[in-house]
């Protein structure tokens, strides 16, 4: 992201990508740390959108992410809010989203994503007890070129229509596995309970609190409420 975010403001072509082998100081959302093994697919995508597209590029992402899986592999892949792709309530992938202004005032996103492609389940233990990655699905290993090479493609047509104005937020929001949910959401410092009831346009989380009223929220780290017998969401 580091050097993805260099190359931007010193204006490298649009859709310049930036590929890591291995991450030895990647960062996640909320500064988290972030662990790219060999076997992950880390890299990121250098865009310049105008301002208006950058809260959509989270969901372009994260579709792309999701189409690509499912078109590489049998598996259904599915979405938490924000940013999480999910296979069967295990985290196999999470895209992180920078934006700024070059001193010519056009703005730049660089779009951070991290893959599982080939990790075993010792591998993914050590990265979380709910991470999984695709091998450990279906059971062999895939070409990271390959993985690449389709969710590249994946992304430049979800892009494209997304610039195009075309409905790419309902195929998101129909993804989502946080919807209908009781949930805990992370913000501002701050913890906020409710029940997940939809997604604005612009992707912000819109909870039902107990009073009643419906609080938006644009961004957060969401986990949900721990049930009677104890299960809970990834985080």
């Amino acid at each position: 992201m580091d050097v993805a975010r260099t190359a931007a403001i010193a204006g490298v072509a649009n859709g310049t990508v930036v590929l890591a082998g291995e991450q030895t100081a990647g960062r996640g959302r909320l500064k988290r740390e972030w662990i790219s093994p060999q076997g992950c697919l880390a890299f990121s995508l250098i865009l310049y959108p105008e301002m208006r597209c950058l809260p959509g590029l989270v969901m372009v992402a994260a579709l792309a992410v999701a189409e690509a899986v499912t078109a590489i592999t049998p598996i259904v892949a599915e979405l938490k809010w924000p940013n999480d792709v999910l296979i069967r309530g295990k985290k196999v992938s999470g895209i992180l989203v920078e934006t700024g202004l070059r001193t010519d005032c056009q703005s730049y996103a660089v779009i951070g994503i991290g893959l599982n492609v080939n990790l075993d389940s010792a591998a993914c233990l050590k990265i979380s007890p709910t991470a999984t990655s695709l091998s450990r699905e279906i059971g062999r290993e895939l070409s990271r070129s390959v993985v690449l090479c389709v969710l590249l493609a994946r992304f430049e047509h979800l892009y494209e229509a997304f610039l195009r104005g075309e409905p790419v937020f309902e195929a998101w929001r129909a993804r989502l596995t946080t919807l209908g949910k009781e949930v805990q959401v992370l913000a501002g410092g701050m913890f906020y309970e409710g029940v997940a009831e939809d997604v604005a346009s612009d992707g912000a989380l819109l909870i039902r609190m107990g009073g009643g009223c419906l609080m938006r929220m644009p961004a957060g780290d969401v986990t949900l409420k721990v049930s009677a017998t104890g299960g809970q969401s990834t985080e």
